[in-house]
């Protein structure tokens, strides 16, 4: 190996998986090794309460080592962002394994600790932030009453509603932001995202937008879907999520229930761990054929993508990417969609078409009407980014940054 050994901080990491930043840590550090000779380690947290607190234990997986750092199930507000024993643990880490640099990727739960830690060692930090967890203390800018907050820029004072004490959480505002202009370099997934955090006031000027990369479709992918097409004339709407009011399932479950036709198929895909999500769900009586799939690794989400036509994505929230919709547009599948921050940066889904959050179910209902009309299938693929193109632009990010510790 020839490149920069990357210790890549990430509160979750194989061989336990779960998320879309996680989905992207694991397949950029891959690439990084196997396209651009990078060593990465990576650290990250677990919560088994037949270890010690606190203890670190050693995994590996496709060549890359993952540490991880047991935490207690239960800790006080202030250790969810700033805590001093993951802090010490990760400090010991950096010094032992002496990196190039540090990626704290996302690093909800393992706290603002490695940051400090890596500074006072004199790494340098390329800090990479998902959702909203450095300027909301709910992380995903969505309130008590599930309703998405809607603030532009964020201000600590207007939040006094949301959070239980508000003094403690002016605090982490102000420390998260003052810890963040520490990093060289600080990554956003969307330009929403970008302006959105710097309007907050974290460490404005100072964000680039690093747009996450999707899975393209495998050898063979528009075959199966040309073949699946020919078999079943009937189009399919795909929805991948939980039953939850801030993924939009009311919303899609009213647009559904008001057709007056049956020629239609919608394949769900239940994203929990343990397949709960839908288990006690009917849909019985609504129109069309409907059925729920367990959720996909990402060597398998062909199955799921060759089966649909039409993806729904009606977040009622902005979020900062949207991975699933990059997914389908990469394969020729057309989107129905919520306006919702970064996820519409893509451009392929016209300004017009995007259904306002809070919007009723007339607009989705109109849509799906059209997409029957017009059949929607023969879309072509949209340009979007690899894995490899995402690692490719953090390779560059990388030599920027320890070209600037050099000068």
């Amino acid at each position: 190996m020839s490149g920069p050994h990357l210790l890549l901080a990430n509160v979750f990491f194989a061989p336990f998986s779960y998320g879309g930043a996680t989905v992207v840590a694991e397949q950029v550090a891959k690439a990084l090794v196997r396209n651009h000779g990078y060593r990465v380690t990576a650290v990250s947290m677990c919560c088994r309460q037949d270890l010690a607190p606190y203890v670190i234990i050693k995994s590996e997986q496709a060549g890359i080592t993952n540490y991880l750092i047991n935490i207690p199930a239960s800790r006080s507000y202030g250790e969810l962002y700033d805590n001093p024993s993951v802090t010490s643990r990760l400090a010991e880490l950096i010094a032992t394994l002496e990196p190039d640099l540090v990626h704290a990727h996302c690093i909800q739960d393992m706290g603002t600790g490695i940051v400090t830690a890596a500074q006072s060692q004199g790494v340098p930090v390329i800090l990479s932030v998902h959702d909203f967890w450095w300027i909301c203390d709910r992380q995903f800018m969505i309130k008590v009453d599930q309703q998405y907050c809607g603030q532009f820029p964020v201000r600590i004072e207007q939040c006094k509603g949301c959070v239980d004490n508000f003094w403690s959480a002016k605090m982490r505002f102000d420390q998260l932001r003052q810890v963040a202009g520490k990093a060289a370099r600080i990554t956003y997934p969307s330009k929403f995202a970008r302006d959105l955090c710097e309007a907050s006031g974290l460490a404005p000027g100072s964000g680039v937008v690093w747009e996450n990369g999707v899975h393209l479709p495998g050898e063979g992918f528009f075959e199966r879907q040309a073949a699946r097409r020919e078999r079943d004339s009937r189009l399919t709407f795909g929805f991948v999520g939980g039953p939850s009011q801030i993924k939009g399932w009311p919303l899609i479950r009213r647009a559904f229930a008001e057709l007056d036709r049956d020629d239609f198929r919608v394949v769900l895909v239940d994203g929990s761990l343990d397949g709960s999500w839908w288990k006690d769900h009917r849909f019985d009586k609504l129109p069309g054929s409907w059925e729920v799939r367990p959720r996909f690794v990402q060597e398998k989400m062909d199955d799921f993508y060759a089966e649909i036509d039409v993806l729904l994505f009606m977040s009622q929230w902005k979020e900062t990417f949207g991975l699933a919709i990059r997914e389908a547009l990469a394969r020729g599948i057309s989107v129905i969609q919520t306006d919702s921050g970064g996820t519409t940066e893509h451009g392929a889904v016209a300004p017009e078409k995007l259904i306002p959050i809070g919007a009723p179910a007339g607009l989705l209902k109109a849509q799906i009407e059209e997409a029957l009309e017009n059949g929607s299938r023969l879309q072509t693929a949209v340009d979007v980014a690899s894995f490899d193109d995402q690692a490719l632009a953090f390779d560059g990010l990388v030599r920027d940054t320890l070209s600037d510790l050099r000068k």
